[in-house]
């Protein structure tokens, strides 16, 4: 045997075994019992889904402005940051699988709705989930928000357009 073939042998071994472990994984994943693990989980998703088990992490509903609501799982320790990462990571996923390639500004998205938990807004990024009150099985809600920039006057794009738009 040549040393060109044990090669091209090891490949086929390699891409048997892969394709054996994706069928035995898409099995595992069809079980009921293991509904809520993602299509294609990463470790993240799996230690999430462990620690949800063990009590470390929690549930959260986030409701969006339509009314629909979008489920998540994050560390008892995470920030609301950490959960503005994963509800962008959730949604981009959602819209891939439905829609396909769809970019969604996140800059734009942040900077004019912010989430709230029983009526309070929820702005700083390095508050901890549970400071403000977050549990498991909370709900927490888009809700409309403009930051304000400077002392409450425009910027000079926005002074041009409405100088612009009155002649």
């Amino acid at each position: 045997m040549e040393k060109g073939d044990s090669v091209v042998g090891d490949y086929d071994v390699k891409t048997k075994k892969r394709e054996k472990l994706k069928s035995v994984l898409s099995r595992l994943l069809a079980d009921p019992i293991l509904a809520d693990v993602p299509r294609n989980p990463t470790l993240f998703d799996v230690v999430t889904l462990v620690s949800l088990e063990k009590g470390s992490a929690m549930r959260l509903s986030v409701v969006k402005l339509d009314g629909s609501s979008l489920d998540v799982a994050v560390m008892n320790s995470a920030t609301l940051k950490d959960l503005k990462l994963l509800i962008k990571k959730k949604v981009n996923e959602m819209e891939q699988a439905n829609m396909g390639h769809r970019h969604i500004s996140w800059k734009h998205v942040w900077s004019n709705f912010c989430l709230s938990y029983n009526n309070e807004k929820l702005l700083d990024d390095n508050a901890l989930l549970q400071d403000v009150g977050v549990r498991n099985n909370s709900q927490v809600t888009f809700m409309p928000y403009v930051m304000k920039k400077g002392r409450g006057r425009h910027s000079k794009r926005k002074k041009h357009r409405l100088f612009r738009s009155l002649h």
